[in-house]
């Protein structure tokens, strides 16, 4: 098996696209979301994204097979998948996409913290539990800050907690599939599944939610064109290609610009008012964020830089 390298100037110029293709996710579904409700925009590209992963699939020889039994932890992982968009797409409709970015990616804290009580193996550490700690505490004060400018109030609040569980949906998809046998197949057919799960859930979803509007204007068809083959099928294949051939943990540290570009993006083409408190709150949520996932590679830094002094 080849050895998995550093990330290199290809590596860091893809985790930069990628990140900035997914902190751009939110900011085109709330640009577009008078024409196409988030949720339907979510189910359409799905169904597409869905499409195209299968169509590469057959390409590279790869099919799954109903004897194996992945689909039935596929089918919940699914599930989680769809719940995490259902409640993004929803939480769009009442917060801004800049705020909804960064309760998002609470979720490798929620997957921590469930590992910690499920797995003996993943029980956190006093850094871990630090970062933890810091992150649900910024969280508290970006929740303080809500509406502050905006005036938004309740509503903002709602769509700040929907934010928030979608991130814990996210956390949750992390921990199904490290504990079945999602985690030994190809990454391509899990994401098969949760595409597919996406477009049936959120299908019904916007039927049953009322969100069945569609104007077929210019922002309304960039963004689902971006979402479908740019988000649901290049940039994950990007990802999973990144991990197959660089080390996994300084790749996931290069991840935690997604919610900063989100943020800049937000702030910049929807004018999307930042608070004091949401930004200090925001930053909070980062660094409990990084010493939760990246706290091993972190210290091998600390004990190189003492060596160098």
């Amino acid at each position: 098996m080849q050895a998995r390298k550093a990330p290199d100037t290809q590596a860091v110029g893809l985790m930069l696209l990628f990140c900035l293709v997914l902190g751009g996710q939110q900011v085109l579904l709330k640009a577009a979301a008078d024409d196409v409700a988030p949720v339907l925009q979510i189910a359409i590209r799905s169904g597409i994204g869905a499409f195209l992963v299968w169509l590469y699939m057959r390409v590279q020889g790869e099919r799954p097979e109903r004897a194996s039994g992945n689909w039935k932890p596929g089918l919940w992982v699914g599930l989680l998948f769809a719940a995490e968009y259902l409640f993004l797409g929803e939480a769009l409709r009442f917060t801004s996409a800049s705020r909804a970015v960064v309760f998002l990616y609470t979720a490798p804290i929620f997957a921590a913290v469930l590992l910690h009580f499920m797995l003996p193996s993943e029980r956190m550490n006093r850094v871990q539990c630090l970062g933890t700690a810091l992150a649900f505490g910024g969280t508290a004060l970006a929740f303080l800050g809500n509406g502050e400018q905006s005036g938004a109030g309740d509503k903002a609040l709602l769509g700040d907690t929907l934010a928030l569980l979608a991130g814990a949906a996210w956390g949750a998809t992390t921990v199904v599939i490290r504990g079945t046998r999602l985690g030994d197949i190809s990454p391509r057919e899990t994401l098969l599944y949760q595409l597919l799960m996406a477009f049936v859930v959120l299908s019904i979803a916007s039927v049953v939610l009322g969100q069945t509007h569609f104007v077929a204007s210019t922002i309304a068809l960039g963004s689902l064109a971006f979402q479908s083959v740019v988000v649901a099928f290049a940039a994950f294949l990007i990802w999973f290609w990144l991990l197959r051939h660089y080390q996994a943990a300084p790749i996931g540290i290069l991840s935690f610009m997604t919610p900063v570009f989100g943020v800049l993006l937000g702030a910049w083409l929807l004018h999307e008012p930042l608070e004091p408190r949401f930004v200090t709150g925001s930053l909070l949520v980062l660094t409990g964020v990084l010493l939760v996932s990246a706290q091993g590679m972190l210290r091998s830094l600390v004990r190189r830089v003492r060596r160098t002094l």
